[in-house]
This record gives structure tokens, C-alpha cells and sequence, in this order.
């Protein structure tokens, strides 16, 4: 298949680069040029336009920072430029409203596609597909799906699609915030940081994803690719999701006030430097 692929973040090159891998013809956008000279050595072509990227494609994604890109170029360019019969996915984690708008605006050809994992899961082929939208468009674009992974999990809106990727990212979130806290108040009561990876670090209350993190939130490391700026905007929409039906999450709340602190701190670094809040403001007993 010959797939446009706009946006080149992190996710986005992984993305792009599992397509190409696997042989299909990529064309790649992203606002600011020479985002992913390494695709273009493989293979991809970088368009200077929506508009170019899109011509001629079998199918379009997107995979951007929030609302407003997606707003931006989705409901701008893409629209004008995008043919009336070309599938479309959406692979960013934005609001379930916005997605039933693309839905809306775009029709049956119209895929959310959100992704659980990270992108080197995408690079391997072992991220989950959160795919949401008509059976028959699903179907169709079966090639493009089993390229990048064999976990795919259907679900029969994009809105539906989107309300799985933000529960899933804001239970990882929260574990996150939890665990800095459990080392901070561990280290209050005296523990150092051997003992605290002696008692966590293979504990049954820590969950394999939060093992993945365990030392980097236990070091607040700032390297990763889930920056704190979209660490806090993944929590505002589980927080905004559930209050459009009138339902409130108060520790989502305070989730994404942490979130908000730490990109105050770092916008730049992984949702595991959120631990650095709590860095030199225990003091052990005497």
C-alpha cells in the first residue's frame, strides 16, 4: 500500500518505519521539515504538503501532539485535499469528541487508531492496535494493520477507540504518580534506595508496565518519549471524559495537577521525571 504518514514524533518515525519495514510505500509530512532523515534513507518520501503527501495515497494516518494539531491539519488541509473514497486513521491521543467530529466530518472511512504502547514496541510489532470504526473500512485496511501489529482490538465507534486509549494511559499516569510518591515517602521513613527496589521492584502491587519504569521514576530520569506536557494533557482527558457525562475523577484531578508540575519543571522530560517533585523534600527520622 502507498500510506501518507503526517506527523514525525517519536510515534509517528516508529510508525512509519514498521510500514516501511514491511514493504509498504510511505510518504511522509510533518510541519517542521527534516524530522526523520533516517525514513527517507530507507525509502520514504517527505512531502512539502498535505496536499502532496496525500495525493494518489490508499490511506492516510495522522499522528500528532493533541486536539489542536489534529484540529489543524485534519480539518484544514487534509479535508480539502484528502479524496472522498481514501481510509483515514487517526493515530493521536486526543479528546473521544474530537474523534467522533473526525468521524463525523470524514464518515465510514474515518478509523481512530490510538496505540498502546511505545515506540519501540511499535518498532517491534508487539504494540496494541486500539482500532475504532466501521467493520468494512477495518477490513479493508487489513494489510496496513497486520503490518504493524498482530494485537489489534476493534472496537465499533473511533469515540469508543479513544475512551480506551485514555483509560489505559491514565492508569499507567497515575501509577506513575503513585509510585513517585511511595519512594518519597519510603525515603522519609528512612529507607535508601537499595531497600526500596528490594521491597517494590518485584512486589505484586507493581504491574509489568510500571516495571518498566520502576527505575527511571526511582532516579526521576528525564529520558523517555511520553514528555510531562503530554503526560498532564493525557490526564485532562480522562478527567475532561468522564466529566461530559457528568461523572468526576477527583484523583485524575490531582493526577494531572502533578503532571502540570512536572512539565512546569521539565516540559521536555519523560512522565517519570515527575519524581523529581518529591526529590530533597523528605526528611528521614533522625
Amino acid at each position: 500500500m502507498h500510506i501518507a504518514v503526517l506527523g514525525m514524533g517519536r510515534m509517528g518515525v516508529a510508525l512509519a518505519g514498521r510500514l516501511l519495514a514491511d514493504g509498504h510505500r510511505i510518504t511522509i509530512w510533518n510541519r517542521t521539515k527534516g524530522r526523520a532523515a533516517q525514513l527517507e534513507s530507507r525509502g520514504a518520501s517527505e512531502a512539502a504538503t498535505v496536499s502532496e503527501a496525500v495525493s494518489g495515497v490508499d490511506a492516510v494516518i495522522t499522528i500528532l501532539s493533541d486536539d489542536a494539531a489534529v484540529r489543524a491539519v485534519a480539518l484544514d488541509d487534509l479535508r480539502a485535499a484528502i479524496t472522498p473514497d481514501t481510509p483515514y486513521i487517526d493515530s493521536s491521543t486526543i479528546s473521544p469528541a474530537l474523534s467522533a467530529k473526525l468521524a463525523e466530518t470524514f464518515g465510514r472511512r474515518f478509523v481512530s487508531m490510538p496505540i498502546a504502547g511505545a515506540p519501540a514496541a511499535v518498532n517491534a510489532g508487539t504494540a496494541t492496535l486500539l482500532a475504532g470504526g466501521e467493520g468494512a473500512t477495518l477490513d479493508a485496511l487489513s494489510p496496513l494493520l497486520r503490518s504493524l501489529s498482530d494485537s489489534v482490538r476493534r472496537y465499533e465507534s473511533p469515540a469508543l477507540a479513544l475512551a480506551a486509549k485514555v483509560t489505559g494511559n491514565y492508569l499507567l499516569l497515575a501509577g506513575v504518580a503513585t509510585l513517585a510518591e511511595a519512594f518519597a515517602l519510603g525515603r522519609a521513613g528512612g529507607l535508601d534506595d537499595t531497600q526500596l527496589r528490594e521491597l517494590l521492584d518485584g512486589a505484586p502491587v507493581v504491574s509489568d508496565a510500571m516495571r518498566g519504569r520502576f527505575q527511571a521514576i526511582l532516579t526521576a530520569d528525564t529520558d523517555g518519549w511520553w514528555t510531562t506536557v503530554l503526560g498532564a494533557k493525557d490526564a485532562g482527558l480522562a478527567v475532561d471524559t468522564a466529566a461530559a457525562v457528568g461523572v468526576e475523577l477527583p484523583l485524575a484531578e490531582r493526577v494531572r495537577e502533578r503532571f502540570l508540575a512536572a512539565a512546569d519543571h521539565d516540559p521536555h522530560a519523560d512522565i517519570s521525571a515527575v519524581a523529581a517533585l518529591y526529590q530533597n523534600r523528605t526528611t528521614p527520622p533522625a
